[in-house]
């Protein structure tokens, strides 16, 4: 017998899932007097930009999932008077090889020569320099964009006024530049990371994908940098939470929504969830913003009996990260002469040159964990050590953030347990062996006796935080401009110029998560761009 339908309550919006997108919807409609219903699965909202105390009895708030903050817009911080302090790093990234390091650091020009020369590549610096200074200049041209509605291709060329950082960047592949530009394997490979961050591509992968995720990672806030959020990456969502609430949206955790029926012949739309003691409930609205992926909109518009959405990619999404969180007694020492703060506190690279990078993605793809595999590290602590409690600070305890590249889902789904487990081992033999003392013995230890390091596979995402796939862009990224040309084409036509990138088949249904145009990443850009297109539309 199913289920008598539940009593509904009437909103101008519900919104589908309370990560930092939809919190940030939240803040925006419920400011502009619309009434907002929030429903998040989880007891808590925030989604995957959160911190936790992921070690029992030590006191540690760790970024546990997401945790740096480059695309978020000034525009949205001011604009919602978030209380958010995101804190400048000085040194970019380090790079052991060898016995010596590349050392990029933004603060002395000629302390960064000199680390390239002592790593074989003196003529790269010169292109490097070059090569970055046109990325800043573009990203100041691009990122202001991001709070426009979209914007044609051939505009975006014209706002950048520079066709040959244009066809480096947006036209050839990723490889194909850097090979251009560089002499240097390593270097190439410093340059090639920014493209694969939660992305499974080949750096010459003819559909571009590794090209845009490059481009995301090099024009947040204009600029290119990635800041440390001070207090954690809960600051952040917590931050717009409390926006959300004082603009007088309602929030309600442990509600599962299971139905979204958009309405197309009774002038609302309906959503259906239950909450954590599996009674049902429903709500009628004038609009639904759905923070979740594309895949799990379509799911739900399927459960209302309604047809897709026209946003999910016929591919399933599959993330491809590992991700580990370690509590340290202190900073390992190096086999550099370098200073080990230094070199944390940027993007510590590991076996991550272009050939490394080119054969850990031939292997995963064949279905294997990579050999070597490539990761890149960084210390929240050494910039913000308010994660830390009074005791652990005193102690010189530091945490330590490791990104694993090329650890796509398909690779553990027959077996989570012993396949995080290879990664794990695998990652730390690689970590191993560019420092001068195993990472394992400046772990710290909890009460139990336990070293404090957790790993979390693309599978442990999905599990955990809703992610499908465990893909953390939701899926592929897109261009950050009206739909052109076919390996980024919209069959449906819902990105034209002078959209949001946020529009799906159903009028009364958007798509603020991740999987929306100009998603990825923590930026609120998606929840702000749902908040805009309903605003600029009549009043439900």
């Amino acid at each position: 017998m199913e289920p008598s339908r539940p009593t509904a309550a009437r909103y101008d919006v519900v919104i589908a899932g309370g990560g930092h997108n939809g919190l940030t919807a939240a803040a925006y409609l419920a400011g502009a007097g619309r009434s907002v219903l929030l429903l998040e699965r989880l007891d808590h909202v925030g989604g995957a930009s959160v911190s936790a105390p992921v070690f029992d009895g030590v006191d540690a708030r760790l970024s546990r999932y997401s945790y740096l903050v480059s695309l978020m817009p000034r525009q949205v911080v001011d604009e919602l008077g978030l209380s958010l302090r995101l804190a400048r790093r000085r040194y970019s990234s380090y790079t052991p090889v060898g016995g010596r390091g590349l050392l990029v650091d933004t603060g002395s020009d000629a302390a960064t020569r000199a680390a390239f020369d002592a790593v074989g590549a003196s003529g790269d610096h010169a292109r490097w320099q070059e090569l970055y200074a046109g990325l800043e200049r573009m990203a100041g041209r691009v990122f202001p964009s991001v709070t426009e509605p979209l914007a044609t291709a051939a505009e975006m060329r014209a706002r950048v006024d520079d066709d040959a950082l244009w066809r480096a960047v947006v036209e050839q592949p990723l490889g194909e530049t850097l090979r251009e530009r560089f002499s240097s394997d390593v270097v190439r490979g410093v340059a090639a990371t920014d493209g694969l961050i939660g992305t499974f591509a080949d750096l010459d992968e003819a559909s571009l994908i590794q090209n845009r995720c490059f481009l995301y990672h090099v024009i947040g806030g204009g600029t290119g940098d990635w800041d440390v959020p001070v207090g954690g990456m809960g600051a952040v969502s917590g931050a717009l939470r409390d926006a959300a609430l004082a603009a007088g949206a309602t929030l309600v955790t442990g509600a599962e929504v299971t139905a979204i029926d958009p309405g197309l012949h009774t002038g609302d739309a309906e959503v259906t969830w239950t909450d954590d003691a599996g009674r049902l409930h429903g709500a009628r609205a004038g609009a639904v913003v759905c923070g979740a992926a594309p895949t799990v909109l379509d799911a739900l518009l399927d459960a209302g009996g309604a047809t897709p959405s026209g946003r999910a990619t016929a591919a399933a999404p599959e993330g491809a990260q590992l991700k580990v969180n370690m509590l340290l007694r202190r900073l390992p020492r190096l086999r550099d002469d370098v200073d080990p703060v230094a070199a944390f506190s940027g993007t510590f690279h590991v076996h991550e040159s272009f050939d490394e990078l080119q054969t850990a993605h031939a292997q995963a793809a064949a279905g294997r964990i990579p050999d070597v595999p490539p990761c890149e590290i960084y210390c929240h602590s050494l910039t913000d050590d308010s994660i830390l409690g009074p005791d652990l600070r005193a102690a010189g305890a530091h945490t330590l953030t490791l990104f694993g590249l090329h650890m796509p889902a398909r690779s553990f789904r027959d077996d989570p347990d012993g396949a995080r487990e290879e990664a794990l081992a695998a990652t730390l033999r690689a970590l191993d062996s560019v420092l001068a003392e195993p990472i394992e013995d400046v772990l710290w230890r909890g009460p139990d006796g336990e070293p404090c390091l957790e790993a979390r596979t693309p599978v442990d995402l999905e599990r955990d935080v809703g992610l499908p796939g465990g893909h953390i862009f939701h899926r592929d990224l897109s261009w950050p401009w009206a739909a052109d040309g076919p390996e980024d084409a919209d069959p449906h036509g819902l990105d034209a110029p002078g959209t949001w990138g946020v529009e799906t088949l159903h009028p009364r249904v958007l798509l603020a998560g991740a999987g929306a145009r100009r998603g990825g990443g923590v930026s609120g850009i998606p929840g702000r761009a749902a908040a805009m297109a309903l605003l600029a539309a009549p009043t439900p």
